[in-house]
């Protein structure tokens, strides 16, 4: 890790270094409710000076649903070459409960995840994997699946996690996500299953359509990850073995006082634990 002496002024400081991008969405292009301008205007700037990027999303639902998301904010698509998402990993891992029951956690508007995977859904009892896109609402906690973890981990069954993030910004409120429940089942004993960030296969396959949108292979070192979250992104882009520009001034805002200008050891400091090469950190990622 680089010993950065204050925050990066802006992607253009750093956009010479790299072909590629590969961004989170949640947290850096918008807050769940509201675009965050500046990070569509700084992606856009970068694509237009011939880089490319790809988003990469720990979003429990197909890829085509997350644009169709961006869109409905107003998201240009010319700031961003494709999207990969945590959903169109997971459905690879539900491709083996095919004709199955599974018990399911998670809002309907996530129902769009198991489309055409000729899953069944049902009761605890009677399940032989737990599907988890999110925690049913936004105001449950993990705690409230105690009684359902102790019949899943007692039945041994597989819990499924189609959002690996633990925390999300939801407008002006941080709320819990599927890996919350995950880490909780994990706790107790139970199997987890995840296929999003940080782990390896969504940045190969989002590497891939990167590779794919420029016509050439990039070297890992002409890539940046972009990214607000210690456990996903930061894990993430040190397990590919990429850089990373950290987005301060989303979950972990308040721990890092991210803008109040944080002296740069502090930021250093709490990303170290990911072992990710940071090149550079800001609260809002602009141009």
């Amino acid at each position: 890790m680089p010993a950065l002496t204050g925050p990066t002024p802006g992607l253009s400081s750093l956009a010479a270094q790299y072909g590629a991008i590969l961004s989170d969405v949640w947290g850096v292009l918008h807050n769940g409710v509201t675009p965050h301008w500046g990070a569509v205007e700084a992606l856009s700037r970068f694509r237009a000076g011939g880089g490319r990027v790809v988003l990469i999303t720990n979003a429990p639902r197909p890829g085509a649903s997350i644009i169709a998301q961006l869109d409905a904010m107003n998201i240009p698509r010319d700031a961003y070459d494709a999207l990969v998402s945590s959903g169109d990993a997971t459905r690879t891992l539900l491709e083996n409960w095919r004709g199955r029951t599974v018990a399911r956690v998670g809002p309907a508007v996530d129902d769009i995840l198991f489309e055409g995977l000729d899953l069944t859904f049902g009761s605890d009892e009677e399940a032989t994997a737990v599907a988890v896109t999110d925690l049913d609402t936004d105001d449950d906690t993990p705690a409230d699946y105690a009684d359902r973890m102790a019949i899943w981990k007692a039945r041994n069954l597989p819990l499924i996690c189609a959002n690996p993030d633990k925390v999300v910004e939801e407008g002006d409120r941080i709320v819990y996500c599927g890996g919350a429940l995950a880490d909780a089942y994990e706790d107790i004993g139970g199997r987890v299953m995840m296929a999003g960030k940080p782990y390896n296969p969504i940045y190969e396959q989002t590497k891939a359509l990167a590779d794919e949108a420029a016509g050439q292979r990039f070297e890992k070192n002409q890539i940046l990850a972009i990214g607000d979250s210690v456990r996903t992104d930061a894990m993430g882009a040190a397990q590919f073995g990429i850089d990373l520009l950290f987005i301060t001034g989303s979950i972990h805002a308040a721990e890092l006082d991210a803008f109040n200008d944080p002296p740069a050891r502090r930021v250093s400091d709490f990303v170290s634990v990911s072992r990710a090469n940071m090149v550079g950190f800001m609260p809002r990622l602009v141009w």
